[in-house]
């Protein structure tokens, strides 16, 4: 019987996808916390800087590079006081080579990430 991802199994899948972004582009981790609802999922820090970045798994139909405005400056404001910036990283998924439909365990996937978003 074919099994879809539990939330908790795509958030992992989409903090696997960003950390590896962040990683290969010289961030170093202060933090990780994959655990849903708790926010930032990382803190790196990059030339001396602090960085929160949220990340989100997003299913199909819903536009992964789309967030929640009033969260997104909540989490800002919090990241300020730690003179960090805040970024959102949302990372679409889908199956194979159907995104419209959920991700099987064990099978490939379809991604849609275009990196960090800076929230001003």
């Amino acid at each position: 019987m074919k099994e879809e991802l539990t939330e908790q199994e795509l958030h992992n899948l989409a903090m696997n996808i960003v950390g590896k972004d962040l990683e290969a582009n010289g961030y170093e981790f202060m933090g990780v916390n994959s655990k849903l609802k708790k926010d930032p999922q990382f803190v790196a820090l990059k030339n001396k800087i602090l960085h929160f970045v949220i990340v989100r798994a997003i299913a199909y139909p819903k536009d992964a590079n789309i967030y929640d405005p009033v969260f997104m400056q909540t989490i800002k404001e919090h990241a300020t006081k730690f003179e960090a910036r805040t970024y959102f990283a949302g990372v679409g998924l889908g199956r194979g080579t159907d995104y419209a439909k959920p991700v099987i365990k064990d099978e490939n996937y379809t991604m849609i990430y275009n990196g960090l978003q800076e929230i001003e």
